[in-house]
């Protein structure tokens, strides 16, 4: 079996860089003491990395669509689709992603969720799909945010209704709901979790903090893009924000966020807030349109029409946001220059940093991009980590996070140019 070994970079691992040398072997990280000590051999073969960072491939669990594909169109469904954003996403270093389907209409999910199912992610077929991360439909009115009214339901009297809703949970792995709809707490989220083994994220939302402590209490441990589709922060009573700093749920209990840092959708303060009140559950997402990839224009997002225009993606005919263009590449730099920015000095002078300061920027805003959400999916010994024995998905980046090179399965998927193929990565070969 051939070994290689990636040297002359840093990696991200054990959440600091450090100096070292990356070994693959079988589409794994594995410990090189173990193969000089134990089977006394060396690597096959060595690439030269050329001084670059090494991260783990990053993981986006909210993308709606991507390249002019849309995740909740019946018309347009399947695995071909998946495929191709699957493949074209790693050109953004992404290595594993979870399609997201909008509110819907019952016919829709029956016709989707059949369709996208989990698929282990290679060089040739690109990332790996984890399962369908459904949003809605049993969602607030007040915080539909670009969800269609027609498509949302009532109160569901427990698990049967929402059964009878989608289907069936086969490919499912999280599902957005709002807590404060009658029987969710009670009836709907401890099944949803022991049965059917989901992860119950909370959003569009007008829940209390009460109500979300009582929500994570039952199950839940997400909350979809914090800040957006739910009540604002308030003194009195912090709404689902609180949930951050709440000292009513035990200390065992990590909770998890949604992101969305393209610019747009959250100030880079908020960003800063976020994440120095609670920095290890912060988790990087795309919550991508159709048209990420693509250049302005009007574009399909399930049953709406959606305008593009200079990076904002909203509902035609209104100012209502309804997704993201950034890639998770973008999202992962700008959550970087948002802690840079909240390091500026009274005098509006930059600071000076020293490399542990830059070093670690980096390494959480690449953390929240990779082991937070493979955490939320309980997969963190597998993706989003550069650990022995996980998963060989990593991606090659330069100083400014910029993605140079991917590698799923410890083969590449994608490069940015010539100069970064695997074929001219100064091979050396031993046989």
């Amino acid at each position: 079996m051939t070994i290689y070994r990636f040297r002359n970079c840093t990696l991200m691992r054990n959440h600091a860089l450090i100096i070292d040398d990356l070994w693959i072997r079988h589409g794994k990280i594995i410990d090189p003491e173990k193969i000089f000590f134990d089977e006394k051999i060396q690597a096959n073969i060595e690439y030269d990395c050329q001084g670059v960072l090494i991260a783990p491939g990053y993981i986006d669990l909210q993308i709606n669509g991507a390249f002019g594909h849309d995740f909740s169109s019946p018309n347009e469904v399947n695995e071909n689709i998946l495929i191709d954003v699957a493949r074209k996403l790693t050109s953004h270093g992404v290595t594993a992603f979870l399609p997201t389907i909008v509110s819907s209409s019952i016919d829709t999910y029956k016709i989707l969720l059949p369709k996208y199912k989990r698929q282990v992610g290679s060089a040739k077929d690109g990332a790996t799909i984890l399962g369908i991360h459904i949003e809605g439909p049993f969602l607030n009115e007040d915080k539909r945010g670009a969800h269609r009214t027609d498509f949302l339901r009532e109160s569901p009297h427990g698990i049967e209704d929402l059964l009878s809703c989608y289907g069936s949970f086969d490919n499912v792995s999280i599902v957005t709901i709002a807590p404060e709809i009658p029987n969710m707490i009670e009836n709907v989220i401890p099944i949803l979790i022991e049965k059917y083994g989901l992860i119950v994220s909370i959003g569009h939302s007008m829940a209390s903090l009460d109500i979300g402590e009582r929500a994570i209490c039952s199950g839940a441990r997400f909350i979809t893009h914090l800040f957006n589709a739910m009540l604002p922060f308030h003194h009195r009573d912090p709404g689902l924000v609180g949930l951050l700093t709440s000292h009513r749920l035990p200390a065992t209990i990590v909770i998890h966020y949604g992101l969305i840092v393209d610019g747009i959708h959250t100030h880079s303060a908020a960003v800063r807030l976020a994440h120095r009140v609670h920095p290890q559950g912060l988790v990087l997402v795309t919550d991508a349109v159709p048209a990420l990839g693509l250049p302005d224009g009007i574009y399909r997002m399930g049953a709406d029409e959606i305008v593009v225009e200079k990076k904002r993606a909203t509902i035609a005919g209104t100012q209502t946001l309804c997704g993201s263009i950034a890639s998770l590449a973008e999202c992962v730099q700008n959550m970087r220059q948002a802690l840079l920015d909240g390091e500026i000095n009274k005098s509006n002078e930059k600071k000076i940093f020293d490399d542990k300061d830059k070093n670690k920027f980096i390494v959480e805003s690449i953390e929240a991009a990779t082991v937070h959400p493979a955490s939320v999916l309980h997969i963190e010994n597998q993706k989003g980590t550069l650990s022995f024995g996980a998963d060989a998905d990593f991606i090659l980046l330069d100083d400014k996070l910029n993605v140079l090179s991917t590698f799923i399965a410890g083969e590449q998927a994608w490069a940015v140019n010539d100069k970064w193929l695997i074929n001219n990565l100064h091979i050396k070969s031993y046989q």
